[in-house]
């Protein structure tokens, strides 16, 4: 995986990402303020890809194609934009909701943007032994495999949650800027690799647990012949 770029690729940074693995962003949530009181009614009315339902959302949705995101207008002028897969995107996308707020007569303007969360996902390309990790760090770790697959991770500093599955697949998320993903990536990998799952020995305890379990079946049979239930068996 040393030539996963961020957006498949561009080359790697060794000194910038020593793992060799760039996580891609996958969502950008930012807010921007409209600074003007607006008719939700009269916008959804008006607007394309819009819609609104204020018995079940409180807030105009509306979505473009390019950048392919989806906004949530407020009566307020706030608004929030999510769906972009870059800060210039999440940007670019605001102005053209604002743009698009402006043409149906409201004063809008484009106050106060900023990027609320940033999400990143990639993948180690090995298995993860998961309740080692959880007993090691139990301080940092949230592990109930009955309610969620994952395992999940709140790394201190830089402030992020990760999602870390058994297949390897990582999931990070609430940074502020791209390089909190980054580092908080880099500095949970070296943990990542201590409980690494040696798949030749899973294979190896697989075979022994078969192994086992015919020869407790061939114990069961050799009683079961002894007190005659096999022959009955067999007839049924």
């Amino acid at each position: 995986m040393a030539d996963q770029g961020l957006e498949g690729s561009q080359p790697v940074d060794l000194q910038k990402h020593p793992s060799g693995i760039v996580p891609t962003l996958q969502n950008i949530v930012s807010t921007v303020n409209l600074d003007c009181k607006l008719d939700l009614k009269t916008i959804a009315l008006q607007a394309r890809n819009a819609e609104y339902n204020p018995k079940r959302f409180a807030a105009v949705i509306m979505r473009i194609r390019e950048p392919k995101t989806t906004a949530l207008i407020f009566a307020s002028g706030k608004m929030v934009c999510t769906g972009a897969k870059s800060e210039q995107q999440s940007k670019l996308a605001a102005r053209k909701y604002a743009r698009i707020i402006q043409k149906l007569g409201f004063p809008a303007k484009f106050k106060d943007f900023k990027i609320q969360n940033i999400v990143g996902s990639c993948d180690v390309k090995f298995p993860i032994r998961l309740e080692g990790l959880a007993y090691s760090h139990g301080a940092f770790s949230s592990y109930e495999p009955e309610l969620f697959p994952g395992l999940i991770y709140r790394m201190k500093q830089p402030k992020i949650v990760l999602l870390i599955f058994v297949s390897g697949k990582i999931v990070l998320t609430g940074a502020k800027v791209r390089d909190e993903t980054y580092t908080a990536f880099e500095n949970i990998y070296p943990v990542l690799t201590e409980f690494r799952k040696n798949q030749q020995c899973t294979l190896f305890g697989y075979q022994t647990m078969i192994k086992y379990l015919v020869w407790l079946w061939q114990i069961d049979l050799k009683k079961s012949r002894s007190s005659g239930l096999a022959e009955k068996f067999v007839e049924l």
